[in-house]
């Protein structure tokens, strides 16, 4: 049975406000996590899986104050476990790997420890669960790639998005133009043990966006009245291996390769928008958080990014009208370290919350991470936990 919110606000009452911990997974953003929590003055606690604890129990050691290194990430319900934390009085930051090696059943069932975030909407994630991103993208109104049902549909070029069969947080793009492309490319991918039928079976096909690639990161506010609805943090846009190793080399030789193309993200880096794009992408953040309040109460807490491109608007007759399409919803830490240094809007943001930022020592706001800080802070200051967590 999913536990219910009101449960979590229970056990987040009963929390020494004062000696607030912040719990992250050892995966993905926990470093971000780390720098952010220690700066505004918390305890910290990262969960480890033996064998993949060095960066954070080595060679981080000083960004956390408790580490746990379990046998598995899932350990980390178990109930001895579960109590320390709650001893430690701790808020959890949940970033991708967490859904996924925790698993989803896991988070709604049996962690017992307050997420900052929602709890609920991580499994909208996945591309095959009931009311998922796609769902809520549709409807909202915002505009997402023409998806296609069969293989034999395929009458244009298409990203086919597949689970890798070794790697659960990893997916093996691939692309077609036709049914047979599509069939020819799926039975190379198969055969160098990359995918499997099963997941080929639950792939998404959707029409390949022709535009530049913006992935636009917020931070949706669970006290509203006194952050307001939204922050707009800046842009980034991925790096993959092996895929942008092969578009380094000339055309010539990448005809020459006859190894499968994958897109699985090993870094990222800023980027920048005309200011007269940039409304489409608060109005596709506004209507995002509207839908997933009615669908997924409380709504979306936290850091959150809408990954998508601006590409000619296909609906537009003239060809002229340009259109941002999401592809991909991240609706916890999207684990894009670049856009600090990176974002001019680093430096709106601490102008805004100028105030808040003088109150607790803090001269700027230099990356995504701050923001959630910024926001537990002042709810455990105000005796306002219960609304922020779930």
């Amino acid at each position: 049975m999913a536990i219910k919110r009101e449960e979590i606000q229970k056990i987040v009452s009963s929390y020494d406000a004062d000696s607030i911990t912040i719990g992250v997974l050892g995966s993905h953003s926990a470093e971000e996590v780390g720098v952010s929590a220690k700066m505004m003055g918390f305890s910290t606690a990262v969960i480890c899986q033996k064998g993949r604890e060095s960066l954070y129990a080595k060679y981080n050691r000083h960004l956390f104050d408790h580490i746990f290194i379990l046998d598995r990430f899932s350990d980390m319900v178990n109930p001895d476990v579960q109590e320390k934390l709650r001893e430690l009085n701790t808020i959890f930051i949940p970033n991708r790997s967490f859904s996924v090696y925790v698993g989803y059943d896991n988070i709604e069932d049996g962690l017992k420890i307050p997420l900052y975030g929602n709890r609920m909407i991580l499994r909208a994630e996945e591309r095959n669960a009931p009311r998922n991103q796609y769902w809520l993208l549709e409807k909202a109104g915002i505009k997402i790639p023409k998806k296609f049902d069969s293989p034999n549909e395929i009458d244009r070029l298409v990203i086919v998005k597949v689970q890798q069969k070794h790697k659960p947080l990893e997916r093996a793009f691939f692309y077609a133009s036709s049914p047979e492309e599509y069939y020819r490319r799926a039975e190379e991918l198969i055969r160098k043990d990359v995918i499997d039928r099963e997941g080929l079976e639950k792939a998404r096909i959707e029409e390949y966006v022709l535009g530049q690639k913006f992935n636009a990161n917020f931070q949706g506010w669970a006290i509203t009245d006194v952050f307001g609805d939204f922050d707009f943090l800046g842009f980034d846009d991925r790096k993959q291996t092996n895929l942008h190793g092969v578009l380094s080399l000339p055309a010539r030789d990448q005809l020459t390769l006859d190894v499968p193309i994958k897109n699985e993200e090993i870094g990222h880096y800023g980027l920048t928008m005309r200011e007269s794009q940039k409304p489409k992408v608060y109005d596709a953040a506004e209507r995002f958080r509207r839908i997933c309040e009615k669908e997924y109460p409380p709504g979306m807490i936290g850091l959150f990014a809408l990954q998508g491109a601006v590409a000619y608007d296909q609906d537009d007759p003239s060809g002229r009208r340009l259109a941002f399409y999401v592809f991909d919803v991240s609706p916890r830490i999207p684990g894009c370290p670049c856009v600090g240094p990176t974002s001019p809007e680093m430096r709106r943001l601490t102008l805004k919350h100028r105030r808040l930022l003088y109150r607790y020592g803090l001269k700027e706001i230099s990356a995504p991470m701050d923001l959630p800080m910024l926001e537990i802070k002042y709810a455990a200051e105000n005796d306002m936990l219960d609304r922020i967590v779930t």
